[in-house]
Parts: C-alpha cells; structure tokens; sequence
C-alpha cells in the first residue's frame, strides 16, 4: 500500500508503540498493537512482521505463555485472507515455533497476495522444516504451490524435491519435479533476453543467498551474525531488559562453553544489579542446557567406544551435575513463582527423581490443579505412595487417575495402569493384578516386565 492514502503513516505509528510495549517488556501488548499495524499494511514487512517475530522469539525465551486452548479456537479461522494471516500470526506470536501457525499464515498470505509477506514466510517455513526433527511432506508440497505462485522456480523445485525424499513412491510428487524443473528452465532462458538480464542476475544472487541458508534454522556463521546484532542492540541501550535478554539468547545460541558462560554472567549480573528473578531464571535454563549439551556430546564418545572408562566417569558427573542444577533451579522457581503451578510440577519431578517423596507429593498435589499437568502430576503422587509403602492409597490414586484419562492405550496410560497392577500386586490382589497385565500385553506385549508378570502369576494361581 502506498504513502498517499495515509494507511502506512498509522501502521507506523502503531510499531512505534509496539515497540516501546515491548522495550518495557510489555510483550503481549506489543503483540497487540503490531497486528494493529499489520492492519493497515499487511504487507509491511522489515517493520511490521519482522520486529513481531523477533519480538516472539524474546517474549518465548523468557517464559511467555503459549496460546491457551480456547485462544487457538478462537484464532484458528477468519472470513477474510487478512483476518486469517492476522489470527495466525498472533498464535505464531505466542508460539512461534509451531509449523502449523507459521503454515497458517501463508496460506493467508498467499490467498491475500500479500507478496513480500508471503516470500518471507515461505522462506521461514522451509528452513524450519528443513530443522525439524520430523519434517512434513505436506509443507513441502505447500511451499512448493507457494513458491510457484510467484514464480520463484528454483525454490519450488526444492521444495518438491525434499517432499519426494519423504514420499518417494508418490508418482505425482515425481511428475510435478519434472513440470518445475522444465519451468525453471524456461525462466532460466530469459537471461538470453537484454530487457531481464539484470533481474536474472539479482534472482540468481538470491536465490545462492537463500540455497546457503536454507539447510538449517541456525547455521554456525547465522548465529554469530545474530550474536553480534544482539550485541550491537545491548551496547546501544545496556539498560533494557529486551537487549540483555537478547543477547544473553544469542550468545547461548552459538552452543560453546565460552558464549553460554558469558550469558549466564551477563543474566546473573543483571539479577544482583534489580534484583528481577526472571534475569537469574533464564541464567539457570541456559546452565541447564549447557550440561544436557555435554551430556549428548559424552553419549556420542561412549556410544562410538564403550569400553572408555573415563567416559563412562565423565558421563555419570554429569548426569550428577544436571541433577544438581536442576533442583537447584526449580527450587528456586517455586519460591520466587509460588502462585506457578508450572515450576511445583517440574520441581516435584526432581524431588520424585531424588526419592525426596515426602516433600514432592503436597508439590506435586498443588501441581495437579493445572489441567496440563493433572494426569502426570496424579501419577508421580500415586507412585511416591508406592514408594513410601502405602500401596491402598497408591491403587485409589491410580485409579482416579486412570478414570479421569480420556486415552486408554498411550504410554501414560499404560504406565497408569502398570503402577495400579504393582499396587494391587503388593497387597496381595494377586488375580486383579494379573488380569491389568494380560490387558496391557494385548496391547503392548514388549511393555516393561508385564509379560514376565503375567507367566509368574499364572503359574502362582494353578
């Protein structure tokens, strides 16, 4: 949209608030006031979609709340392409790992022909694909459509490649790698032509710009551009929580023992200078992180040469160190945070982990009342009962807990009713017991020991 009709000059003014909501951390707001923004110009792209998702990715790193379930309903549709690209990008706000949000907005985009937005967005759903642990075809084949629609072939072609790596028997996935590579060719033809020769040349420095970033989120020289952005942010104005939290983020991000000190220090810092606990928190998730990072690195050396010893040593430290800072962390959690059921969850974990079963359960029973966490919460309380001996109130719990579980064959419910077997076992209900294990075994014969189970008490009753 243009200058002329005074529609950007109000988008602008709504950034500017959004940005100021967010320098004072305000980040919900903020959130608010850019799709105001968004509004106006949907199409506003460095200003506009940009500061929201980095915006998104600070307000995640220090704890922001994802979306609740009545908000994703409420923002899961639209009646127009706008509606829609403004509903999913609030969710994306909120929760901006998730690939289906980032999929929802450019269906938007693309149906709203809002082209820079939906070029980026592409763009940034492609790398995260590419990223995920589990990759899914039909946002390649989604990227793909978009790609083409703006006849940016060559990224079109590579999305429906990767598609076909997942799908390789798909024989339409195959005959559409053909139609795009011959369109590729034909657009590649037109350098032949004086009047696009400069604008081929610019595609194809874009298109080696994208090809070298488009293997991972996060390439090493990707974030030591990041780090140094973010520093260059903090050096500018070393006061704002968003530049500390930014760069304390982007340095943990580069994964060396250097960088993520220097985050703790900084976070650790500025907690002793405010007195703010969300500066020491975020300090204690990035030390978490670091030991799991070594503890990955240390299975990596074991599993190449099991018979290292000192592996094996370095392993089990820090397995122990883990233990240690984790309970330090979330212990501390639950004191600065008592009204958070969140932290008395994680926390009750650890003292389960610990065998501390006294102090995890009243945690733990606190914990339950957020409906996230009541089934899992129920089942740890149940088991420190076990634990602790009281095998009839260790069966009232599981079963409550198994009566209010809609699922009745995952992993949880089939730990449920295990325990409840062991439970009934131990006093000696011997024929209830079994006939829980002959149920699990129907459906998952390798669980635990509940086939061995089965024989020994079988064998008891004849």
């Amino acid at each position: 949209m243009s200058e002329d009709n005074g529609i950007n000059a109000k988008a602008k003014l709504f950034f500017e608030k959004a940005d100021e909501a967010a320098a004072n951390g305000n980040f919900d707001y903020a959130i608010g006031l850019f799709l105001d923004g968004l509004r106006c110009d949907p199409d506003a792209l460095q200003d506009g979609h940009l500061r929201l998702r980095e915006l998104a990715l600070n307000r995640q790193a220090q704890g922001g709340k994802k979306p609740s379930i009545m908000e994703r309903m409420k923002y899961s549709r639209g009646k127009t392409p706008l509606e829609q690209l403004l509903n999913a990008e609030y969710l994306m706000a909120r929760d901006p790992e998730h690939l289906p949000y980032i999929e929802a907005m450019l269906k938007a985009a693309v149906a709203g022909d809002y082209k820079q937005t939906t070029k980026w967005v592409a763009d940034l759903l492609f790398a995260a694909n590419n990223a995920s642990g589990n990759p899914s075809a039909s946002a390649y084949l989604l990227l793909k459509d978009s790609y083409a629609s703006m006849g940016l072939w060559e990224r079109a072609l590579a999305a429906c490649q990767h598609a076909a790596k997942i799908r390789p028997d798909d024989a339409d996935i195959g005959d559409e790698a053909k139609r795009l590579s011959a369109e590729m060719t034909v657009s590649r033809g037109k350098y032949d032509q004086a009047g696009d020769f400069r604008n081929s040349i610019k595609n194809r420095e874009e298109q080696e710009i994208f090809q070298s970033q488009q293997g991972v989120v996060k390439t090493k020289d990707y974030r030591v551009l990041a780090a140094e952005a973010a520093r260059r942010a903090y050096e500018q104005n070393p006061q704002s929580a968003q530049s500390i939290f930014g760069l304390a983020g982007a340095l943990a991000d580069m994964r060396t023992d250097e960088t993520e000190e220097e985050a703790i220090k900084l976070l650790e810092d500025a907690y002793k200078k405010r007195q703010d606990f969300s500066f020491k928190e975020r300090a204690g998730l990035i030390r978490i992180g670091q030991i799991k990072r070594k503890i990955r690195e240390a299975d990596e050396i074991f599993e190449a040469n099991p018979e290292d010893g000192i592996a094996k040593s370095k392993h089990a430290g820090l397995v122990g160190q883990l233990n240690k800072a984790e309970m330090e962390h979330y212990g501390l959690c639950v004191q600065n945070y008592p009204t958070d059921l969140k932290f008395k969850y994680e926390y009750g974990l650890r003292l389960v982990h610990n065998q501390k079963y006294d102090e995890a359960i009243p945690m733990l029973q606190e914990a339950q009342k957020d409906p996230r966490h009541k089934i899992l919460a129920m089942g740890k309380i149940g088991l420190c009962f076990f634990m602790k001996g009281w095998f009839a109130d260790a069966e009232e719990i599981f079963t409550r807990a198994i009566d209010s579980y809609e699922i009745k064959d995952d992993d949880i419910a089939k730990e449920l009713r295990y325990n409840l077997a062991r439970s009934l076992e131990e006093q000696g209900k011997k024929a209830e017991a079994l006939d829980i294990y002959r149920k699990i075994a129907q459906v998952d014969f390798g669980f635990k020991d509940v086939s061995q189970r089965v024989d020994r008490l079988r064998k008891e009753a004849k």
